[in-house]
């Protein structure tokens, strides 16, 4: 992975909010609205979180690059040496493999550490619930853009290998950004609505650990989805996530565009999700002084 989920990662610094939070009935662009509402705040916090992931550490920001190379040495391995595997058909090598699998990687890291970090990002910075008039709702916001950090770092990683492994990337590489989009709506959907319950469920944190991590193998991370068989492949594509990182691997490497009309329904429905992880997290964040 690109890089392992601080979930004790504090945001300490007593900062002012720049104007106040938004209503939760603004309606489905309500999570957009919230973000550039604050886009001041929430760059200067995510810029804060990223320096003390590695504050103290003799290597600093280099772990961002030494995680990802480990992750997809030591997957790369497991997978190409002692289970065998070989991408879809099997034409291609361990390096070709190597590549496809550390390209899910990075996506899938990106909803994984905000995912693991949401159930506990109310309770690890109580001040800003007890003490300030902060909008907490763009402490999501933050995690997203500290993983989208590292996910950058590890797109580098991967343009280098993809260049040495397979070549020159196709043109429609330019339209990864278009895949990204959905990703982030529904990750952030996702952890509004898992730093809200968290306050509430306090083992939600360990519930949610597990759930991510069946989440990975049941992703097509490892695998096309055309090699599970056909019975099992509902379940494959029931994860959210999976149309994403097949359409990844389109753009990136077959030089296969993105399909207009799901491409659109994928949006729409990732800004829904958003919009109702924004609305459930803003009515009950009314509560949250009453239980920590």
């Amino acid at each position: 992975m690109v890089a392992p989920p601080q979930a004790g990662t504090r945001f300490d610094l007593p900062i002012a909010s720049t104007g106040r939070p938004l209503a939760a009935g603004t309606g489905p662009l309500a999570p957009l609205l919230t973000v550039w509402h604050h886009r001041t705040l929430i760059g200067r916090l995510a810029r804060r979180d990223i320096e003390a992931r590695h504050r103290g550490s003799a290597l600093g920001l280099l772990w961002s690059v030494l995680n990802p190379l480990i992750m997809m040495a030591a997957y790369t391995f497991m997978f190409t040496m002692i289970f065998r595997a070989r991408w879809g058909s099997g034409g291609g090598g361990t390096a070709e493999f190597a590549v496809l699998m550390f390209s899910g990687m990075v996506l899938f890291t990106i909803f994984a550490e905000c995912a693991n970090r949401a159930p506990g990002l109310m309770l690890e910075n109580l001040s800003y619930i007890k003490k300030v008039v902060f909008p907490l709702e763009i402490m999501p916001v933050v995690v997203l853009l500290s993983a989208l950090f590292n996910a950058a770092i590890g797109f580098v990683i991967l343009a280098v290998f993809s260049l040495v492994v397979m070549g020159p990337p196709p043109l429609t590489v330019l339209l990864l950004p278009l895949v990204l989009l959905p990703l982030c709506l529904f990750t952030l959907g996702l952890a509004w609505v898992l730093s809200a319950a968290g306050v509430f469920l306090r083992d939600l944190r360990q519930v949610v650990t597990v759930l991510v991590t069946v989440m990975m193998f049941l992703s097509p991370i490892f695998y096309p989805v055309s090699a599970v068989p056909a019975e099992v492949q509902a379940v494959i594509l029931a994860n959210p996530l999976a149309i994403l990182l097949e359409r990844s691997k389109d753009v990136m490497f077959w030089g296969h565009g993105l399909p207009p009309v799901e491409w659109t329904l994928v949006c729409l429905g990732s800004l829904v999700w958003a919009w109702l992880g924004h609305t459930f997290f803003v009515k009950t964040r009314r509560g949250f002084a009453d239980v920590v």
